[in-house]
């Protein structure tokens, strides 16, 4: 037993040296997370011709639960209101953000790097997304979460990612009786859980055994584990339950909250750092062509489709540019279909350490152009937060980026 505890202690220590980089850079905890699980399976590797024992049962399972979770409280973080008001723009924004570079890294990774249609389908998956962490951490640092410019954006970020979980889910997961069996009772689920769940809270919830946490694990985990039975992924259903929950568990900020931190406390780091022990750092190396397509053309093809939209509905030029450059991001989503890809050997080793190099890229590239030239200053609410709060917001932004 001396071993699982030992490995947990290496696995945490290795969590807290992410956050502790990621505090002192300004960066996500989850890109700090993938770097370091990077470079710990490298030296573990080279000095001691040893792993990190990713592939370890209960590794897997603690990360498979930090995906869940992440999942469903991304969805859960969607506020209903302000969908409904600027229903219109988010909608057009969020689906050609995903469409665009959907549809051209699909074409760049079959024509321009000659890798399979299946292949060349999951990366179009994964480079299609937008980080909603990235984005969030970004508003909540500058104030825009406030405004309704701030609040179109992130509305927009929840209908990208959408169009990622459906793509993946339609594309990669065979069509049987089982997917009957799962679609229908998840659809009953989806139906009455926002009816049942803020009754069954009323006269449950409240008390030190935390409840409201049982039962919400036990909604994502007996989904889950329908959707893996249906040869899917146990992550589709719990972005839909945190979605169709966001007007009743999303306000409950208390709630929310403890959740955050069983997730990005002890969860999430056994996810991002498992996902970054799968990179290879020869593979990036020996293809720095194939890297820089990938990238470019996610940068490409979200620029053409997304700045477009924002001037049919007159944005400013800093604001669409803003706008176009935010949406540019990806992390979380991008890296959970990678990681999907390579666990069902869709993509090999290679191919994954390529497409998370490049969705790590959008995560930091974009993000930094847009703050250094685009931020329309303009927008920003006349009580900005001082210099003493401002890191604090920062850090639960990084934090929320799972």
């Amino acid at each position: 037993m001396y071993e699982v505890w030992g490995m947990a202690a290496l696995w945490l220590g290795l969590a807290l040296v992410a956050t502790l980089l990621s505090i002192r850079l300004r960066i996500a905890t989850a890109l700090s997370e993938i770097v370091v699980g990077t470079v710990a399976q490298l030296l573990l590797g080279v000095f001691l011709a040893t792993s990190l024992g990713a592939d370890q049962p209960w590794i897997k399972f603690l990360s498979g639960t930090g995906a869940i979770v992440l999942t469903f409280l991304a969805g859960a973080e969607i506020d209903p209101d302000v969908f409904r008001q600027k229903w219109k723009e988010a909608s057009v924004i969020g689906l050609i953000s995903f469409a665009a570079p959907f549809l051209g890294c699909t074409a760049a990774a079959y024509y321009l790097l000659g890798w399979t249609i299946r292949a060349s389908w999951l990366a179009g998956v994964a480079l299609s997304t937008t980080s909603v962490a990235v984005v969030y951490a970004v508003m909540l640092e500058l104030g825009l979460n406030k405004t309704d410019f701030g609040k179109t954006v992130l509305a927009a970020c929840f209908i990208t990612d959408l169009g990622t979980v459906i793509a993946l889910g339609l594309l990669f997961a065979p069509f049987t009786i089982r997917t009957v069996a799962f679609a229908a009772v998840a659809a009953i689920a989806f139906v009455t859980l926002p009816y049942l769940t803020p009754r069954f809270f009323r006269k449950f919830g409240g008390r030190p055994s935390e409840v409201e946490t049982k039962f919400l694990l036990l909604v994502l985990f007996g989904l889950g584990s329908l959707a893996a039975w249906a040869e899917s992924e146990a992550v589709l259903p719990a972005y839909v339950v945190g979605m169709v929950l966001a007007g009743t568990v999303g306000r409950d900020h208390a709630l929310i909250r403890r959740l955050r931190t069983l997730t990005f406390g002890f969860l999430t780091p056994f996810y991002f750092l498992r996902a970054g022990s799968y990179i290879s750092v020869s593979a990036i190396v020996a293809a720095p062509f194939a890297l820089l397509v990938l990238f470019l053309s996610k940068m490409a093809t979200k620029i053409a489709g997304v700045y477009p939209a924002t001037k049919f509905f007159r944005y400013a030029q800093k604001e669409g540019m803003y706008t176009t450059l935010l949406m540019s991001t990806g992390l979380t989503f991008g890296s959970i279909s990678a990681l999907f890809g390579l666990t069902h050997g869709i993509i090999d080793k290679g191919q994954y350490s390529l497409l998370l190099a490049a969705v790590i890229g959008s995560a930091v590239i974009p993000t930094i152009i847009a703050n250094a030239y685009f931020v329309p200053k303009y927008l920003l609410p006349k009580s900005v937060p001082s210099e003493k709060t401002a890191p604090a917001a920062a850090g639960m932004g990084a934090k929320a980026e799972g």
